[in-house]
């Protein structure tokens, strides 16, 4: 069979079945899958094509788990306009989705001990404001008209066996200021540059606090526990889980 003929030949979905044509086909390294498996995978995995079908088989299988984390998630703060960052500070986790419908997109629920960094990118865009003068011309301003946006990065490394950063925009829209001439603009004095850059802020000292008094909870648990003296019956006990004596029950604090 020729390049041609390979390119129109059938094959079948390695995880539904289904039979797919050339533009229903999402190569992998060793098969192909359709479109409807494929939107099934973490919206924040990006190497389809360099996977294996077992590879697929294996997240496929993570996501429908995830559903069960997604069901049982209690929202108690959240960021963002468009696409939001939802905490559960009670279960130390947290997704980012833009979805409405949570239990139909499935968002992957992260621990807070997942996060391994977090940063806020502002990136900063300057743009010509001109004029059409009689001629139909587009000419400048004197002086010059300028008008800068910028937009807020938020960038989070985690780990993940099918992903290792979740990157989203935490403005809707760009925040605008306009300068005449050669002053410096000030984003600062803007209103909705700093909330959105408190709202950032915010943001990475939740998931970043949270995730050390998680680290520093599981290091103390690990830690080997010495024998005291319980101040309440004298006793030589190793305090339980709760700090307390495992004979009166009294409190080793």
């Amino acid at each position: 069979m020729g390049l041609f003929g390979k390119l129109f030949e059938k094959e079948n979905c390695a995880f539904c079945g289904k039979e797919l044509g050339m533009f229903g086909k999402k190569k992998l390294e060793d098969g192909v899958m359709c479109g409807d498996c494929q939107k099934k995978l973490s919206p924040w995995f990006s190497d389809r094509r360099n996977s294996t079908v077992a590879e697929i088989r294996e997240q496929l299988e993570y996501r429908e788990e995830n559903k069960k984390a997604v069901a049982e998630f209690k929202t108690t703060r959240t960021f963002g306009e468009n696409t939001k960052i939802l905490l559960d500070e009670d279960a130390r986790k947290f997704m980012v989705t833009s979805a409405r419908n949570l239990l139909e997109a499935n968002p992957d629920v992260l621990d807070f001990s997942d996060v391994t960094g977090c940063r806020i990118d502002i990136e900063e865009d300057r743009n010509e404001e001109k004029r059409t003068n009689d001629a139909g011309e587009e000419i400048s301003y004197v002086p010059p008209k300028y008008t800068y946006s910028y937009d807020f990065e938020v960038i989070i490394n985690v780990r993940n066996p099918y992903f290792d950063e979740i990157s989203f925009r935490l403005n809707g829209s760009s925040v605008e200021i306009e300068v005449r001439g050669s002053i410096t603009p000030r984003p600062e004095n803007n209103i909705q540059y700093r909330e959105y850059k408190q709202m950032g802020d915010e943001i990475k000292k939740a998931l970043t606090e949270v995730r050390e008094q998680v680290r520093e909870e599981a290091v103390a648990a690990a830690a080997p526990k010495t024998a005291a003296t319980c101040p309440w019956c004298g006793a030589t006990t190793i305090p339980d889980s709760n700090g307390c004596c495992e004979y009166c029950g009294g409190a080793m604090g």
